[in-house]
């Protein structure tokens, strides 16, 4: 073999090298400046048109709501408005049903853990949400829990 042939022998790992590298950094670029801006883009597009917390709705009165196997659940809850809302009589007559709806017939020991209890709200804000937002308002947010009783 004659001197040629061992440098370009040896040199044939360093530029294959030298490629990985920049095909590794160019990923790393790329991937970093792709996160970068769906997180100052995207993300706060998101942030900004989170609601604001408005008035609190109280239902005045308790439910006493049939569950399975002659249990009951005395309920009690208050509407987190959004301040788009305003300050304006709201009707809460279908907050009420679909209450009604949501828990009737429930097992006790679904109740009886928070995991369950805050699976049963998290559904029943969802409908909530569904029944109340509507023509790209967003009137409810939340609901909080004011008499939570079952026997």
């Amino acid at each position: 073999m004659s001197k040629d042939d061992k440098d370009a022998a040896t040199e044939s790992p360093k530029k294959s090298k030298k490629m990985l590298m920049i095909v590794v950094l160019a990923v790393v670029l790329l991937g970093g400046g792709g996160a970068g801006a769906w997180f100052f883009f995207l993300k706060g597009d998101a942030a900004e048109a989170a609601p604001v917390k408005g008035a609190v709705v109280a239902i005045e009165e308790t439910m006493t709501i049939n569950l399975a196997d002659a249990h009951y659940l005395k309920l009690g809850f208050a509407l987190q408005m959004t301040e788009e809302a305003g300050e304006e009589e709201f009707d809460t007559a279908e907050a009420i049903d679909l209450a009604i709806d949501q828990y009737t017939g429930m097992e006790i020991a679904e109740l009886e853990t928070e995991k369950g209890r805050l699976k049963a709200k998290d559904e029943l804000l969802e409908k909530i949400e569904k029944a109340y937002n509507v023509e790209d308002k967003h009137l409810v947010m939340g609901i909080y829990f004011t008499s939570f009783v079952t026997q």
